[in-house]
């Protein structure tokens, strides 16, 4: 795959999703179906993502265990633009939907008497962790849990929905986007994210190989496909670009970080230097787009409060990168301060307002666990720049 095969930033998000990509994920073939917002966005052809677009992340995660098709379905009736997943897998090699691969928090493993001798502890990515994970699980042995809300101190209305839910593989997230997109008559768009890529290669259960064969077996590695690839290790990114065209996206964590890949191979090299031009320079060799932090795009002060936005925007822009920044949500303990209300952590802030602060710096989307609140303050925006 050549550097001139290579989409920018602008065809990337008004892709038309014709042939490969629209029968893969529901457009007839030889049509290409209007996106919600898509009226909003540059040119206005059909298929093409609105700006800014709303991720679900993990689906509406906001009102349902994250992971789950409850919460996939929740953020498609929403009108959400994008769906997101992460993979991990399973110890026969089949990937699955999951925020990690420990499951005690997203499953009720803990319950099941049969499993208990799984329980163990690990180091993942440097972190010590204890509990049960997905690469000692078969699938079949998977599929007998259910899922779980995974914050119900913040979200304890999500845990009504515990046990409803099994733990999805992503060949079945690619089966029902198929589906929903021909019900729905639109493009149901994915945001997939390899977790952990060298901790599962050196357990002989890499990732991208494994992801870039379901990719193609749906028609979805070429450059016009609906999905993007995501992972906060830029090697993940780059073993993708040589297996597939599908758009990958290099995610940023705080600028101190260095993505585990660095670390493991001496590149010395942290978040902050990938952020600047020439860092920018390099992802924009073999990725799409970058995913940083919301920090990153606009820091927040020692009050917790917004300070002035970066250029990191503007300087992926240059170098035709989408940008796609993480994460929203209304919940006042992860709102910056200015738009918390009251006391109650777990109560919903002055989201709107937040929101209004960072579609303002020019983001082509973010990701929201409430989907439906993102899509509202999306629409205003949009219509406010006219």
């Amino acid at each position: 795959m050549g550097e001139q095969s290579r989409p920018g930033r602008r065809a990337v998000l008004g892709a038309t999703v014709l042939g490969a990509g629209a029968t893969a994920l529901g457009a007839a073939a030889g049509q290409a179906h209007a996106l919600p917002g898509q009226a909003a966005s540059a040119g206005g052809r059909p298929g093409r993502l609105p700006v800014p677009a709303v991720v679900a992340h993990r689906g509406a995660s906001g009102y349902r265990p994250e992971h789950t098709f409850g919460a996939y379905e929740l953020a498609l009736d929403m009108g959400a633009d994008i769906i997101e997943q992460d993979l991990v897998p399973t110890k026969d090699g089949h990937l699955v939907c999951r925020h990690e691969n420990e499951i005690g928090g997203t499953t009720d493993v803990a319950g099941h008497p049969r499993f208990a001798g799984r329980r163990t502890t690990k180091t993942v990515d440097g972190q010590r962790v204890t509990g049960w994970f997905t690469e000692d699980f078969t699938l079949a042995e998977l599929k007998t849990l259910r899922a779980t809300e995974r914050i119900p101190a913040q979200r304890q209305h999500n845990t009504v929905y515990d046990g409803r839910w099994d733990v999805p593989t992503f060949e079945e997230v690619l089966r029902w986007a198929r589906t929903e997109g021909r019900k729905r008559g639109r493009t149901v768009w994915l945001h997939v994210e390899t977790k952990h890529p060298s901790y599962f290669r050196a357990l002989g259960l890499g990732l991208e190989e494994r992801l870039a064969r379901l990719l193609r077996a749906h028609r979805l590695h070429r450059r016009t496909a609906p999905v993007f690839v995501q992972s906060f290790e830029p090697g993940s990114i780059r073993r993708m670009a040589r297996l597939v065209d599908t758009p990958g996206v290099v995610l940023l964590s705080s600028a101190g970080s260095r993505p585990w890949d660095f670390t493991q191979s001496g590149d010395p090299r942290t978040v902050a230097d990938l952020v600047t031009p020439a860092g920018l320079d390099w992802i924009a060799s073999f990725a799409r787009g970058i995913g940083p932090t919301l920090d990153l795009v606009v820091p927040r002060g020692r009050d917790g409060r917004l300070g002035a936005p970066t250029s990191l925007v503007r300087d992926a822009h240059a170098r035709d990168l989408v940008v796609h920044p993480y994460t929203m949500r209304n919940e006042n303990t992860f709102l910056p301060a200015e738009f918390r209300r009251g006391t109650d952590p777990a109560a919903h802030g002055d989201a709107f307002g937040a929101l209004r602060a960072y579609f303002a710096t020019g983001i082509d989307g973010l990701f929201a666990d409430q989907p439906d609140t993102a899509l509202l303050a999306a629409d205003d925006f949009r219509r406010s720049r006219g």
